[in-house]
């Protein structure tokens, strides 16, 4: 029985990663070690983790995470109160397949979609 998913996406630079996530997202570091190269945070019940590729060129990077979550406008509105950047095609919208929508990027070109159903 599959019981959870950690999606690992690229990163350039451990602490700008590290930065963006726990400032904008509100995620916070999880484990009780730092490995080298590599970052793991978490924010309620979900975790992503990140592993080190420095050479990696943002704008080839098609990293992408769908997290689902509970009470999205207001996920949405702490974000525009952190002045995250919410991605230009990705604003908070219902989409046909009866989602509520948005999309960020984050410092690695890593795409983040956030949904709830409605």
């Amino acid at each position: 029985m599959l019981t959870d998913i950690n999606p690992k996406l690229p990163m350039r630079d451990k602490n700008v990663t590290r930065e963006f996530y726990v400032k904008k997202l509100g995620f916070k570091e999880f484990g009780v070690k730092d490995f080298d190269g590599y970052l793991m945070l978490e924010k309620d019940k979900i975790q992503i983790h990140f592993f080190e590729f420095k050479e990696i060129e943002p704008k080839d990077n098609y990293g992408q995470v769908y997290i689902r979550l509970d009470n999205i406008d207001n996920f949405y509105q702490t974000l525009l109160d952190n002045k995250t950047t919410i991605h230009p095609n990705g604003k908070l919208e219902v989409k046909p397949w009866k989602q509520m929508e948005f999309s960020i990027l984050d410092p690695d070109n890593n795409l983040l979609t956030f949904g709830q159903s409605i």
